[in-house]
């Protein structure tokens, strides 16, 4: 019934902190670009998260209800979107900058690197944390097929 369930939610939860990380990484890469393809400064993107809820087949259903589970556990985490953050980027006087405006001011990005490498220190650090509950699941796997030796 779920002997893979933690595997598969850590699972979910590597691929999620994947793609944080790599967002994170774009936003570190365009700290600096004052011009983007819509115009205007880069504004630094994250990442939204949601539980997975995953669909229990008919006979897990009436397992379930047979012997009176109430599931709380979680099944995982998916990405729903990547949003952009509109908060205005810091007003920088150089009037010989290509991308100043009238009075001589750029915009620049709104990204923070401290703020940056902390949310990649944070991402690295849950993806290690998934990476060490898959192989206890599979440990724990393990042993149980040796009991039946």
């Amino acid at each position: 019934m779920g002997m893979f369930l933690g595997i598969d939610a850590s699972a979910s939860g590597l691929t999620a902190e994947r793609l944080r990380m790599d967002v994170i990484s774009n936003n570190i890469a365009n700290a600096n670009t004052t011009r983007t393809e819509r115009g205007g400064a880069f504004h630094r993107r994250y990442v939204v998260f949601e539980p997975r809820d995953r669909e229990p087949k008919s006979f897990e259903q009436t397992l379930i209800k047979a012997v009176g589970l109430n599931r709380q556990t979680g099944e995982g985490v998916r990405a729903v979107q990547i949003t952009e953050d509109n908060t205005p980027g810091p007003l920088v006087y150089d009037p010989g900058h290509p991308d100043a405006n009238a009075e001589g001011y750029v915009e620049k990005p709104n990204v923070n690197i401290v703020t940056e490498m902390v949310d990649m220190i944070t991402a690295q650090r849950a993806y290690e944390a998934n990476s060490t509950a898959i192989n206890a699941a599979k440990s724990m796997v393990s042993k149980a097929l040796e009991i039946g030796r």
